[in-house]
């Protein structure tokens, strides 16, 4: 059963799977992610089929994204600041009693978790970095997040939604590509709008990888277009103690497309916070 708490004027849905009583990773580091734009927190159902059985997983919906809303119910309740998404999120750690977690996040959600390294490194015990890039946009990129906002306000999301979706999942895997075409066309054009413009705005967090001393995970689709593999093998090298994993036959979206390699590099990962 989903649940929330308010953080910040916001009330955030999330869903807390596995790790109590007679899970076998009842005691193991909880593992927390955070997903992208302009998607939900269903876009991790494949990890949590996987992975709860051994391990406890959170998922939430950002602010201004799937069930996460104002507290009087209004259906946008949009990001003003890149690091609202950060607070939100130590927010809930804070709600739920976790000391420390293992933050993974794709896309923007990737951002997100580097933004939360750099504000409270002490509650992270190791991080997944899925499908991302830590330089800010050039100012070509900001202009276009801006069009791109007004034009969902404006439009909506299906045509947005539909330009985009082969970029996000390939063509070739359709069961993840109409799984994605799901939660774009749910998405709030209004928070959606938002955090394109708080995004635009977000800090350079390159200066933030040699820092991040605990154990890293860099993955990439080989097919992705958004983020290519060339942008995740700077990440890893950046990065003091990680390992890269590009997993074939997949683009912007892995961990949907090919769950199975996904689940596997996880897997590994986790085992070495331990």
């Amino acid at each position: 059963m989903p649940t929330t708490l308010l953080s910040n004027g916001i009330r955030l849905s999330y869903d807390d799977h596995g790790g109590h009583e007679g899970h076998e990773g009842r005691d193991s580091t909880p593992l927390v992610l955070v997903h992208g734009h302009p998607f939900d927190r269903s876009l991790w159902d494949p990890q949590v089929r996987a992975l709860s059985g051994t391990h406890r997983v959170l998922t939430f919906d950002l602010r201004g994204y799937g069930a996460s809303v104002a507290p009087e119910g209004e259906a946008n309740a949009p990001v003003t600041d890149f690091g609202d998404f950060a607070r939100d999120l130590l927010a809930l750690l804070d709600h739920l009693g976790v000391a420390r977690c293992a933050l993974g996040g794709v896309s923007m959600g990737g951002q997100i978790v580097m933004d939360a390294y750099d504000r409270f490194p002490e509650r992270i015990a190791g991080v997944l970095l899925a499908d991302t890039s830590p330089a800010t946009d050039t100012e070509a990129a900001k202009a276009f997040r801006r069009e791109t906002a007004e034009r969902l306000l404006a439009e909506g999301m299906k045509g947005y939604a539909e330009e985009v979706l082969h970029k996000m999942a390939a063509p070739y895997n359709e069961e993840a590509a109409a799984h994605v075409l799901r939660m774009m066309l749910a998405a709030s054009p209004e928070g959606a709008a938002a955090a394109l413009r708080a995004r635009a705005e977000r800090p350079d967090y390159r200066p933030v990888l040699p820092r991040v001393t605990v154990p890293a995970l860099v993955v990439v689709g080989r097919d992705d277009t958004y983020t290519p593999v060339a942008d995740a093998e700077a990440m890893h090298a950046a990065l003091p103690d990680a390992r890269l994993c590009v997993i074939e036959r997949a683009a912007h979206l892995p961990n949907l497309e090919r769950p199975e390699e996904f689940n596997a590099a996880v897997r590994d990962w986790l085992a070495r916070l331990s």
